[in-house]
């Protein structure tokens, strides 16, 4: 029945040259909304179209006439369900082709070509209440360790690498990475940390073991506690961290340092001056803070199909709305990092080993879910890659804190372990 009403529509009141026509008049409509990439496409009845801006970077097949007239609807919504459903194909280099798309949308955004405001009301994130961040911490966390096992590094951390080498493997960029923020924070033993949002627990570890300090974690992925609080005994630091399964704003108890690596983008504009609140109570006098968060430079809400299928409540905030945060609190901010490049590269590591586990998480899951995931990792690369996100490091302390580093030098000595 579909096909024959597409071929009704092709040959309709209009005949098949005028159909023809129309498509293509509606393909440069929509080559031209998306900025002219430089891409080919490809239409279900075999129409090319070559792209007026430049070299091709890559060809997109579009497999018929719904998914087209969808994403000339929403692109950036309706790309992801089409590439998911397998009815839109992309043949070349899929980081280089979405990079590409992002530069040029970026462009067209600046010169007012996209309706910002109507992708804010259908891109409208789910809130983050205490039962909402639950939900959408589940949907993502909570879909089986073994499936993460596959392609993060040995420690198990789903967050921004810092490659202190250009030679450094994934497992020793992620360790560099817990030393850079211990190092930030100027841990020494004996201090008590308090790190909201622990993934499956290896900072909280590696702070314990390695700069002799107690660590009370929280988070709200079941799954993710459950994988940390074995590790911690397996490891014989049970004694000295503690994980628990519960949500940010219960925190509780003093501390002399206060570390969030990754848990800021579900946190959502609207709990800032909240968790504000909840870091000061928690700080003593001369306690530290930092906040590893991926950002942007200019404000706008996360991709309406990450935010539909992968990532709920999601929320990347800009510095200065990050600001509210350690403003509203009367934080100072005393370092301010940028690492956008360290995670471009840290996503290339994920998908490359994402792409050498494909039969491994087809025996998991189904083709979508693997389309799925293709697509969120080399759209976040590309993002990285392409300016569109940032990767904030910001440390903070409060106002009368006079124990303070003179210079950074101690943020680059003996870097690994």
């Amino acid at each position: 029945m579909r096909d024959a009403a597409e071929n009704n529509a092709s040959n309709g009141i209009f005949g098949p040259d005028r159909s023809v026509e129309i498509e293509k008049w509606l393909v440069r409509k929509q080559m031209a909304l998306l900025g002219n990439p430089p891409i080919t496409l490809v239409l279900w009845n075999g129409s090319k179209i070559a792209s007026i801006g430049g070299k091709s970077v890559g060809t997109v097949s579009i497999r018929d006439r719904t998914t087209f007239f969808k994403l000339f609807v929403h692109p950036e919504l309706y790309f992801g369900e089409a590439y998911s459903d397998g009815t839109l194909e992309v043949e070349g280099d899929l980081v280089a082709l979405l990079e590409t798309i992002a530069r040029i949308r970026s462009t067209a955004s600046e010169n007012g070509l996209l309706n910002n405001n109507l992708m804010k009301i259908i891109s409208r994130p789910k809130l983050n209440s205490l039962v909402g961040s639950r939900d959408n911490i589940h949907h993502h966390y909570d879909i089986g360790n073994e499936f993460y096992r596959l392609w993060l590094d040995e420690k198990m951390q789903y967050t921004c690498a810092y490659f202190s080498s250009p030679s450094a493997t994934l497992e020793e960029a992620q360790i560099a990475k817990m030393e850079h923020v211990c190092k930030k924070l100027r841990l020494s033993p004996g201090d008590t940390v308090a790190e909201a949002g622990c993934g499956w627990g290896s900072l909280a570890l590696h702070m314990a073991r390695h700069y002799g300090v107690r660590v009370k974690a929280y988070n709200i992925s079941h799954e993710q506690v459950l994988y940390a609080r074995e590790r911690a005994k397996s490891e014989g630091l049970d004694d000295r961290v503690e994980y628990i399964e519960d949500d940010y704003r219960n925190l509780s108890g003093r501390f002399d340092a206060f570390v969030s690596v990754g848990m800021l983008e579900h946190v959502g504009p609207d709990n800032y001056q909240e968790l504000g609140k909840v870091i000061q109570r928690s700080l003593k006098e001369e306690g530290r803070g930092l906040i590893h968060s991926i950002g942007r430079n200019r404000a706008k809400p996360i991709n309406p199909w990450i935010e539909r299928h992968i990532f709920p409540g999601a929320y990347m905030p800009t510095l200065r709305e990050m600001m509210e945060l350690f403003e509203s609190s009367g934080f100072s901010i005393l370092d301010v990092e940028n690492l956008r490049l360290h995670y471009a590269r840290t996503l290339g590591c994920w998908l490359e080993r994402f792409e050498r586990a494909h039969e491994q998480i087809g025996n998991m899951f189904d083709q979508k879910f693997i389309r799925s995931w293709r697509l969120y990792l080399a759209g976040s690369a590309a993002a990285f890659t392409s300016g569109d996100l940032q990767l904030f490091q910001v440390v903070f302390t409060n106002p009368t804190n006079n124990d303070l580093p003179w210079s950074r030098a101690h943020l680059y000595t003996n870097n690994s372990r």
